[in-house]
């Protein structure tokens, strides 16, 4: 489904450390926001050239006059963050649907590890089990104390513990300690960095989490999909089971690039298999996974993301 997009105004903007922005938007026409659940993003259209990118909303969930985004402003990043970050208040923008692959699931107790800006998502998710009476631990990473947002608010929580690089060892998250080893109907939850990310999710396999209980969202691809990329060793072919037109994906580009530049009307979001906006399910074909985004039970069920992943086979046929 293609993104509904709706006019959007700055109603407030303060600066919550040197780097971190939060605003506040409001529909432009004065009408109630789309609901949604903790763990959701939204793609917002920013600057001159129309970035499409997406953010977490880290505001209580309840709430549709209002959406809060926290943006980091990232000098080696895409410009999206940057163009952010010039946002006054009283400026306008476009904001589309909330869409979330990262919500709470049921659980008896639920572990929420953060670093960085990784905090946007789990802490709608602790707004959410405080109103609910939900059992949780939050545990927030930053290099320091000027470096963490949302620090007024968490450093007095009885569920939350925070953690910085430049403190004293014996505060530093001990994932032995925090995360320990998995427990019966327990669900954690990590969000943060590419480098935080590879450590928490490494260390859990270490302690025996099985992937079921883990439930990650990234900001950017990981390491391991970068490496293999976007492109591919050699071209395929991919079909639309719906008109059965074959194109040819070279191995520099995509095969969303190669569907869009054919008028192939196919949904898309960050163009780097971290939303999950532009999945389609595989009906022949071995599929080569370079995403972040689907299970392992869902690739299991043939399904794809064409905007980073490719093809074993020489020939890929797309339910489209």
């Amino acid at each position: 489904m293609s993104t509904t997009w709706t006019d959007a105004v700055v109603v407030a903007r303060y600066d919550a450390t040197p780097r971190i922005a939060v605003f506040d938007l409001a529909r432009a026409d004065g009408g109630e926001l789309w609901e949604y659940e903790s763990g959701a993003h939204i793609d917002v259209q920013v600057g001159e050239a129309g970035l499409v990118r997406q953010y977490s909303l880290c505001g209580p969930p309840g709430v549709r006059e209002q959406y809060r985004l926290a943006v980091l402003n990232e000098p080696a990043s895409r410009g999206g963050s940057q163009a952010m970050h010039t946002l006054a208040e009283g400026d306008t923008l476009r904001i589309g649907a909330p869409r979330n692959r990262f919500g709470l699931t049921p659980a008896r107790h639920h572990l929420l590890l953060a670093g960085g800006i990784g905090i946007t998502p789990l802490l709608s998710m602790a707004q959410t089990l405080d109103a609910t009476g939900g059992d949780y631990h939050l545990h927030y990473c930053a290099r320091s104390r000027t470096d963490a947002a949302f620090v007024p608010e968490l450093e007095h929580h009885p569920r939350a513990t925070l953690h910085f690089d430049d403190q004293e060892p014996e505060q530093l998250l001990d994932l032995g300690r925090d995360l320990g080893e998995p427990a019966p109907d327990t669900a954690a939850y990590v969000c943060g960095p590419g480098g935080f990310m590879d450590y928490a999710l490494g260390r859990a396999a270490e302690l025996g989490w099985p992937a079921s209980a883990l439930h990650t969202e990234r900001f950017s691809a990981s390491t391991a999909a970068t490496e293999t990329g976007g492109g591919g060793e050699g071209g395929f072919t991919v079909r639309l089971s719906s008109t059965g037109a074959e194109y040819l994906v070279p191995e520099d580009q995509s095969v969303l690039d190669v569907l869009l530049a054919n008028g192939v009307e196919a949904p898309s979001s960050c163009g780097q298999g971290i939303c999950g906006e532009c999945v389609v399910r595989v009906r022949v074909g071995e599929p080569d996974h370079r995403d972040d985004v689907l299970t392992d039970d869902e690739r299991a069920e043939g399904l794809f993301t064409p905007c980073s992943s490719r093809s074993r086979s020489p020939i890929l046929e797309l339910e489209l």
